[in-house]
């Protein structure tokens, strides 16, 4: 039982990535494949996805070159999005590359540079033979023609393989046809932002942030120094003026928390689904601005107060709890100071 961990008990024992992609609906399959083509982006102008009818044989299209340049020759590559309970094989499929065939000879589309099959399953020994012999591949599919594609490709015709078509099929590129692995598109998916959301495990180790050397012109520090003013008989006219021990400790402090917070903003950015740490601020904010609301005999014990008070709030619900530290709870208080929201000492004071 000790090897048993909090997360286990409210969460469920750990499911392999691998086999949650197995849970996934067709519908969340063709969602997640999407998402992990956010990734190439460096491949592909843009994605997208043509669920439904009338999609013409393609689930996904990732565009290479722009078809509004060139509507009859772009460049793109095809993601054919498989969701069964078994290893794809080739009786599921053989339908899918008669659209390519047919669809392209009718130059609805040009025909793609790569044509993948993506399936949670993965794909069985027959079809990835015939995926690795084109020679194969074409005269198994050509035997097949009738039986799995004459009258599946569309409903308004039978599509018959002769003629100028079985010309256009005798002269087809058949190596557009490959697949992907369920583990490669796993392995690349862990740098989404939503790899956690969607797989769970730890977060990663939080960026390092260093405190610049040079005093930021921000409005927190200008508020931190109004609020110095009010609790000190000698006036400080900018930070170089924060002499006095009390002082100076809190400012230092409040600059590392600062930046502490900071590193939690990255966190969201480099590992989690946008607006999770606008979340934990709001939610900072939630817990302190009662408190704010409060008469104070000084800016200074206003800031005290708040910071003492947001190290109190529960953030169990948010994403980065585990990761959330005591003086990022106060440094995100002086983000708020930075975003308007919170306030030390009125401007006019």
């Amino acid at each position: 039982m000790s090897d048993i961990t909090a997360q286990q008990i409210s969460q469920g024992a750990y499911i392999n990535p691998i086999n949650r992609l197995k849970l996934m609906s067709a519908n969340d399959w063709e969602i997640f494949t999407e998402e992990w083509l956010d990734l190439k982006n460096s491949t592909y102008l843009r994605t997208e996805r043509l669920a439904g009818a009338g999609d013409m044989g393609r689930d996904i299209v990732a565009y290479i070159t722009n078809p509004r340049s060139n509507p009859q020759n772009y460049e793109w590559d095809c993601y054919q999005c498989k969701h069964y309970d078994h290893a794809l094989r080739p009786s599921d499929i053989w339908v899918e590359f008669g659209k390519i065939i047919y669809y392209t000879f009718k130059s609805e589309y040009p025909i793609p540079k790569k044509y993948y099959f993506i399936a949670p399953q993965g794909i069985g020994t027959s079809l990835n033979k015939l995926l690795q012999n084109a020679s194969s591949l074409k005269d198994e599919l050509k035997d097949k023609w009738d039986k799995r594609c004459r009258e599946k490709i569309t409903t308004t015709e039978k599509v018959l393989l002769q003629d100028g078509l079985l010309e256009y099929f005798e002269s087809f590129n058949f190596s557009i046809f490959d697949s992907i692995a369920p583990k490669a598109i796993i392995k690349e998916y862990k740098k989404h932002e939503k790899y956690l959301v969607r797989f769970g495990g730890s977060l990663p180790s939080r960026p390092i942030v260093s405190i610049p050397s040079e005093i930021e012109d921000l409005r927190y520090v200008e508020q931190l120094v109004k609020s110095y003013n009010t609790n000190s008989t000698d006036e400080i006219v900018n930070v170089d003026d924060i002499s006095l021990a009390s002082h100076k400790g809190h400012f230092e402090d409040a600059r590392k928390s600062f930046y502490k917070a900071e590193e939690l903003r990255m966190l969201n950015r480099d590992s989690l689904p946008d607006g999770i740490f606008e979340n934990l601020k709001e939610n900072i904010y939630d817990g302190v601005s009662s408190k704010s609301r409060e008469e104070f005999d000084n800016g200074y014990k206003k800031v005290l107060a708040i910071e003492s008070e947001a190290v109190k709030i529960p953030i169990e619900s948010n994403p980065l709890k585990d990761a959330c530290q005591t003086i990022d709870k106060k440094g995100l208080c002086h983000h708020l100071v930075n975003d308007k929201k919170l306030t030390w000492v009125e401007d006019d004071e």
